[in-house]
């Protein structure tokens, strides 16, 4: 494992940590045993941060959080998200008073006097604009509740306007081989104010794993089968925002990657680490041997420069035409 320093914070992070969406929830049938083995052996292997959200199975994967990190908090740093629990496009969801006790019931569940970074998760951009809420997350700093803030974004507007106009510390958006934009315009910026970058849906929903085929099906309390357009939230939350039968197709124009690195996951990782502006990539994970597997992207062979042209144009020429959603 190494480590980055995340922006302009003290914190230095696991290049590569993990979100824990898929334990909390919203990506079917979730094992509590197997997420906290899935935790404990990220932390053997190194990993020191965590991503999760006040909505992750309305606040389960924080209480696992802090099961999984009882008597290491000084170590472990823990990043959640807030807003989504009420309504992302009522001005009153930003309100000092809610998103204080939004504030107080996450550090509830996950028994600590301070979240190391609290993220609003993916607010209009009209909320953006009236920057309210940055004026209440400085005031949660100095209260001590939280000790950076950072914006989960859905689109390169967002985060350059985030770049440009706050004191935010960090940027969480969704990178992968399928959503390469942000490397023009965004991560540029990002080095140069010195804001970290966490990039999640880094395997695209599982589409960059190999492992699907046209016929693979959903549990309808998926996110996979219930926003697969769309109908819960942005699209590119799913599937990167392409369609699920064309991103199988394209994936395995993909499958080129994984030789000399041990899989397509491993490739599709490793691509994202050795992007400069990421500070660390987040993927999700049920059990240890997904942990095991991921963290193993640290270790495979670096790519070349012939290899990363092919992967821009592949970009540009077959997949950016079909992706769906504001991005």
């Amino acid at each position: 494992m190494f480590y980055k320093e995340l922006g302009n914070t003290a914190m230095k992070i696991s290049a590569l940590s993990f979100g824990t969406w898929a334990i909390g929830g919203a990506w079917g049938k979730t094992n509590d045993h197997d997420a906290l083995e899935g935790l404990a052996r990220a932390i053997d292997l190194g990993v020191n941060f965590f991503d999760t959200a006040d909505v992750y199975g309305d606040g389960h994967s924080e209480e696992l959080l802090a099961k999984a990190t009882k008597g290491k908090e000084g170590e472990i740093y823990i990043a959640s998200k807030f807003c989504r629990a009420g309504d992302i496009h009522d001005p009153t969801n930003y309100s000092e008073e809610v998103v204080t006790n939004y504030c107080e019931q996450s550090l509830k569940r996950l028994q600590r006097e301070y979240i190391d970074l609290y993220q609003i998760h993916c607010p209009p951009m009209d909320i953006l604009r009236a920057g309210h809420v940055f004026d209440t997350l400085e005031k949660l700093k100095t209260q001590g509740k939280i000790r950076y803030y950072g914006v989960s974004v859905e689109t390169v507007e967002e985060g350059l306007y985030v770049l440009e106009h706050t004191n935010a510390s960090s940027l969480q958006v969704i990178f992968n081989l399928f959503r390469q934009k942000p490397l023009k315009k965004l991560f540029p910026l990002a080095l140069e104010k010195e804001v970290g970058i966490l990039s999640r849906v880094p395997l695209a929903s599982g589409l960059l794993t190999g492992k699907f085929t046209e016929q693979t099906s959903f549990a309808s309390d998926d996110h996979r089968y219930f926003n697969k357009d769309g109908a819960a939230f942005n699209v590119g939350e799913t599937f990167a925002g392409i369609e699920f039968a064309r991103g199988v197709e394209l994936s395995r124009k993909l499958e080129w990657i994984a030789e000399g690195r041990d899989n397509m996951t491993r490739a599709a990782l490793k691509w994202i680490v050795e992007q400069e502006a990421v500070t660390s990539v987040i993927p999700g994970f049920r059990n240890k041997h997904q942990v095991e597997d991921n963290v193993g992207a640290l270790a495979v062979k670096a790519y070349q420069d012939d290899e990363l042209e092919k992967l821009r144009r592949f970009y540009e020429l077959e997949v950016k035409p079909y992706i769906r959603g504001a991005y």
